[in-house]
């Protein structure tokens, strides 16, 4: 004779009567959701206590296209990329091709990319695929002042965006 494996149509339920024990009580699992990054980083400006300090070149990257109005970010070609309304206007690149750059690429204003290269060629740099394009290279690794990359993705930001959206961010000051 073979052993028999129960099925739940032969499987009986024990009644729960004085004689026997009460059943334990079920574990009630909640799934944690996550909500977006709201318009404009407006959460973290306001409780700015509640702001983490980033280490990671990729996290304070992450901090500064969230400032901006309706990004998101997608994985493409391997690495994280950012759009607005799906349209892509910055990308991380980590040792593309082992070149040895942490970096950001992104769009810039007609004549910028060949300004910023000969002003620091150690800091800027014409990436490959989209140099031609205009795209500039920013490296994030070593000393980096992260207000001029917030400005200058923020200027990506506003060339990518659609009109309407793009003059919801205010422009820069000229102070």
């Amino acid at each position: 004779m073979s052993a028999r494996t129960p099925t739940k149509a032969t499987v009986k339920k024990k009644s729960t009567t004085p004689a026997n024990k009460a059943a334990p009580a079920k574990k009630r699992t909640v799934a944690k959701t996550t909500s977006p990054a709201p318009a404009h980083g407006s959460y973290a400006r306001a409780r700015p206590a509640l702001q983490k300090k980033s280490t990671t070149p990729l996290a304070r990257l992450r901090e500064a296209c969230f400032s901006l109005p309706e990004v998101t970010e997608k994985e493409a070609w391997g690495e994280p990329t950012f759009r607005v309304r799906d349209k892509l206007f910055a990308m991380f690149a980590t040792d593309h091709h082992h070149d040895g750059n942490i970096a950001v690429w992104c769009k810039a204003a007609m004549g910028m990319q060949e300004v910023l290269i000969d002003a620091d060629p150690e800091r800027f740099f014409k990436p490959p695929y989209v140099g031609p394009k205009g795209w500039i290279g920013i490296r994030l690794d070593g000393k980096v002042d992260w207000d001029e990359v917030h400005a200058l993705l923020a200027e990506s930001w506003r060339m990518t965006a659609p009109p309407k959206l793009a003059a919801t961010l205010p422009a820069p000051s000229d102070d």
